[in-house]
Parts: C-alpha cells; structure tokens; sequence
C-alpha cells in the first residue's frame, strides 16, 4: 500500500502547527489525509507530537495554525460534542457511579435521542462487542478487558463517523493486549468505521493498521502500509523504532548503480541500497533486520554478502534462536533463527562466517 489514503480523504490536515508556549512547536506543519473507513496509526514515542494530533481533532486542543476538516468540512472552531466523534482512552473514563447501560446512554441523551431509539442503539453496540448480558452491571463489576470494551461500545453507540483511541490497551496486560488488538481490527473491518489510533507500541501499530505514521519531535518521519514501513524504512530514525535492527557504522565509498560501497569501522567492506545518504565519504547507518541474517551463508544465493562474526550470547527461545555476535566492531549484533531440525546451537567464542542477501542491508543517514 502507498502513503496516500486508500479511499477520497475523510481527515484532512493541512499546514497544522501547534505550539503551547507561542515558540516551541509540538507538531510542525502537519500535512495528512485519512481515507474514509481506514485504519491509520500515530506511532511514535513520548512528546513526539502524535497524542497532540489526536486531541486536536477530537477538539480538545485547539490548532496554532493551519486547519482540520473532516467529511470536508472544516472543525477547527466547532466545539467536540458537535463533530460526531468517538473516542476512546486508555483509563475507559465510564462513570462509575452509572451501569453499563447508562454509560452508553449518555452520549444518546446527549444528542436528544427519544427512549426506544436509545434501547435499540445501546443493544446493538453491546452485541457488537459481545457484552449483550451487562447491561446493568457498574464499571467496578467488571474486568480490565470488560471495561475497555464497554469504552469501545460507548464512541460506536451514536454511530460516529470517526473513531479516535488514545492507547486504548495500555492498561491491559500482553494477552489481553493482543486479543483485544484483533477485536478492535475485526470490528473495524465488519463496520467500515474510520479509526484513527495513537500508541507508542510499534507492534500494535504493525498488527493493527492500514497505514502508520512514525511520529518524532513533531514531524511525520515515514507514511507507509505496515510492511512498508519494516521492509523498506526510510531513515535511521524509522529504522531503529520499528522492529528489531542491526546497525553498523561506516563511510559511504562508493555510489552507483542503486548501490552502495560502504567501509565499516574495522575497515571490511560490504554492499547496501543507499537512502539518505547521496556521496562519496558521507558516514552512514547500514540497518539489516536479524531475521534475515543466516548462519549459513552457502544458503543464500550468489552476491549474499558475507563477514566473520564471534558469538558472544547464544539464547534459546522455544522457537527460535537469539544470538548476540560481535560483528565489525560492534558487539550488539543479534540474528534470529528459526529452531528447526538441523539447526544447531552456536557457543559463546566461536567464530562464524555470516551472511545476508544485499537488498537486506540498506545504508540510512547516521542518528
């Protein structure tokens, strides 16, 4: 998938800036779209603008400049309970003193809606996330995974156009976490809704969304499909947040032909696709995923590109292997390998030949 949005644009963000102090900027001219019925993620780490983004466009923080417009028209000044938005927060924010039942009707009540109406709404959005039966339990009653989805049923019950969630699975724990992540994508997918998702897990943003929008100090670094965004990232920065990622330092030989000559720190040379990097003598990151390092070298096709490595770690993992090897200076070098028949456990001391096929290694701007 592309960075552009897979459908006409719903939310739209143009040249959006906000500062809090009138000179520091929080997020820098933000230009974004969001196809109706995707799901995109704001991912990034802590102050790196994408919670912000998100508040803006439920209303609760307004824009220093620029303008939002969802369904094609602008937001900027309409007030959050007048632009048809559900939201969803990490703490639930049910009011503990209602039943289930009531919760989902205070935003129906909100909007005026008539008694019989209200029932069928709150009955429809409950089925929806399997809590048909709760109804009139409070919010103490009921488990972390219970509670989220009674949050989840709450902004799908006035039958929003936009669904917003601000680390809606923090609180909750790894397995709950996940398969609350294939719920939220399950119901996303059978009700065509628009969800736009902040999280600062790089692996809910790769298990859940459409598209991710790698957040840093306020600024859209990579717009890509999931899969983009691992195989292919486009700096150094994109390359160490998402996933798993060796580096190794050198400077940058020689440019052509789509690839570059990089010597490393211990002097070795190998090959890399160059991104961001331009010239002769530039210094350079060349980044390479662990799963796609092989012990065995002879494996790979002709051109695979090979170094010597020591073990300095070896891990057993169930079903794979993690290695930790000292590789051209650097002593942080891991490789993961499938624990198949055959496949034997490296010591600590030993010296190996690796390998990787070229197009694996990609030369990025140093951090």
């Amino acid at each position: 998938m592309s960075s552009e949005p897979h459908n006409d644009s719903f939310v739209v963000f143009d040249h959006v800036q906000k500062s809090y102090d009138g000179e520091t900027l929080v997020v820098k001219d933000l230009n974004l779209r969001i196809g109706k019925g995707e799901f995109l993620t704001m991912l990034g780490p802590s102050g790196s603008g994408k919670t912000t983004c998100l508040m803006m466009l439920a209303g609760f923080e307004t824009a220093t400049h620029g303008e939002i417009t969802l369904d094609n028209q602008p937001i900027n000044r309409v007030p959050p309970h007048k632009r048809g938005i559900g939201m969803v927060f990490q703490n639930y924010a049910l009011f503990p003193h209602m039943t289930v039942g009531e919760n989902l009707a205070f935003p129906l009540e909100v909007r005026g809606m008539g008694r019989d109406e209200r029932e069928a709404k709150i009955a429809r959005a409950l089925d929806m996330v399997q809590m048909g039966k709760f109804a009139n339990r409070r919010p103490a009653q009921l488990s972390g995974g219970q509670q989220q989805r009674i949050a989840l049923a709450r902004a799908l019950v006035f039958d929003a156009k936009l669904v917003l969630m601000d680390e809606p699975l923090g609180a909750l724990d790894k397995q709950l976490r996940e398969h609350m992540q294939f719920e939220i994508k399950h119901l996303h997918e059978s009700l065509g809704i628009t969800v736009v998702y902040v999280t600062h897990d790089q692996g809910e943003a790769l298990t859940m969304s459409d598209r991710v929008a790698v957040f840093n100090d306020g600024v859209i670094q990579q717009l890509a499909a999931p899969a983009e965004l691992y195989e292919a990232p486009q700096n150094s920065f994109v390359a160490q947040f998402i996933g798993e990622n060796n580096k190794l330092s050198g400077i940058i030989e020689e440019i052509a032909d789509g690839r570059a000559r990089v010597r490393l720190a211990t002097g070795e040379t190998i090959d890399a696709t160059p991104v961001n990097v331009r010239e002769k003598g530039q210094k350079t990151l060349v980044s390479i995923r662990p799963e796609r390092v092989e012990v065995k070298p002879e494996a790979l096709p002709p051109g695979t590109q090979t170094i010597e490595a020591e073990v300095l770690e070896f891990i057993y993992m169930g079903d794979i292997f993690r290695t930790r090897l000292r590789v051209a200076g650097s002593d942080e070098f891991v490789i993961k390998s499938r624990n198949a028949q055959g496949q034997r456990q490296l010591r600590p001391g030993e010296k190996i030949r690796i390998g990787w096929a070229p197009q694996d290694a990609r030369a990025l701007d140093p951090l």
